[in-house]
């Protein structure tokens, strides 16, 4: 076998040694074994997502954490929730440069996150358990140039885009206390009307609402962009597992890749 600690990242085909600072499992897998005061052992780690990458749905985040939580374990370290967290958030640095620190945070924690620019991420608790398909447009949006083009039509109509902010920042302030009373109705309506403002200031996409129309036609409570927009990913949310299954069903055959997945389940 390999000598040392090698991370095998086989969807990638790309091979990390320790030592080696510039990507984030070497920077992880040195600091887990600082902790430990063990010797480098002899050990690969064979790494596979079904997240997609660049796709803004954390996938960075997520692979972190497993490699932080399969080599803690195995060295004997044992670590809190918030020490994980932190020390994902110092690696995905090397990937994000400036991350929010929201993907290590719902990664580590296993739970929601309220988050306001400026302020640590918040970790709340959902009242009900929350059905998603999330559906895959296939289109890779720069989030970059998504955000360029929405401080443009700020710097032609404040006004008007102040004014979407703040029914943004309404709605999302709403979103959470509906999550926490579990009412999945009203999050639905409330997904459905923060995807309109997002449309709004210019995120938006026409395959996007190409999936999100499939949704809302097989019984969606409701359906918006995830990440960054201008492509990307939608989400929406299922009454139940049969109404999941039927709206992952209708995306898949229209020809896009999706994912069921769910929040708020009580182990």
């Amino acid at each position: 076998g390999e000598e040392g600690i090698t991370i095998n990242a086989m969807d990638i085909k790309k091979k990390y040694k320790l030592g080696t600072s510039d990507n984030q499992f070497s920077v992880l897998a040195q600091s887990i074994l600082s902790i430990s005061d063990e010797n480098e052992p002899n050990l690969t780690i064979n790494l596979t997502s079904k997240l997609p990458q660049g796709s803004g749905m954390g996938s960075s985040a997520a692979t972190s954490t497993a490699v932080c939580r399969a080599l803690s374990g195995h060295l004997g370290v044992n670590l809190a929730e918030n020490e994980i967290s932190e020390l994902v958030f110092e690696a995905e640095k090397i990937v994000h440069g400036t991350p929010s620190g929201i993907d290590n945070t719902v990664v580590a924690y296993e739970m929601p996150v309220y988050f306001v620019k400026g302020k640590k991420p918040r970790t709340f608790d959902p009242g009900n358990i929350f059905r998603l398909v999330i559906g895959d447009t296939g289109i890779e949006a720069s989030t970059k140039k998504t955000v360029a083009n929405v401080r443009k039509a700020w710097e032609k109509e404040p006004r008007l885009m102040k004014g979407y902010f703040d029914e943004i920042e309404k709605v999302t302030r709403n979103g959470k206390i509906a999550l926490e009373k579990g009412d999945r109705e009203l999050v639905g309506e409330l997904m459905d009307e923060n995807h309109k403002l997002l449309n709004s200031i210019g995120v938006g996409h026409k395959s996007l609402e190409k999936l999100i129309d499939i949704a809302h036609e097989e019984g969606a409570l409701g359906a918006k962009l995830t990440g960054g927009g201008g492509g990307g990913n939608m989400v929406a949310l299922a009454e139940d597992k049969k109404s999941q299954k039927k709206i992952y069903d209708a995306i898949t055959e229209a020809g896009y890749r999706a994912y069921q997945t769910s929040f708020g389940e009580r182990p």
